[in-house]
């Protein structure tokens, strides 16, 4: 292996090992942010960085790591997409799963 090319593997190792990490995973395409007390997961997302959740005006949060994830957690609660998916305990994990959306008991998602 030439010195260009070993020096090119090593450029591109070192770029997908800092896209790794427990918030940003681009080699598995998995999100994960602290929204609240809630932790949310979100797969099937290839961003390099990822915008942070953000406070909304009625209480709630709202989190948009990827172009077709819209995570709201409103008082009211969760809407994922426009979607109503009901109220979610104060604590409780999300997982948005390649557009199917499920709530878990703290600690469960994983």
């Amino acid at each position: 292996m030439t010195k260009t090319a070993c020096t090119i593997a090593c450029l591109l190792a070192a770029l997908f090992l800092a896209a790794c990490g427990r918030s940003n995973n681009l080699l598995l395409g998995r999100v994960e942010a602290k929204v609240g007390p809630h932790r949310v997961v979100v797969t099937d997302c290839y961003r390099f960085s990822v915008p942070p959740p953000e406070r909304t005006r009625d209480g709630g949060y709202r989190f948009t790591p990827c172009a077709d994830a819209d995570i709201r957690i409103e008082p009211s609660g969760l809407v994922v997409n426009g979607l109503s998916y009901g109220v979610v305990g104060p604590v409780d994990d999300i997982l948005v799963d390649r557009g199917r959306v499920s709530v878990h008991p703290q600690g469960a998602v994983e």
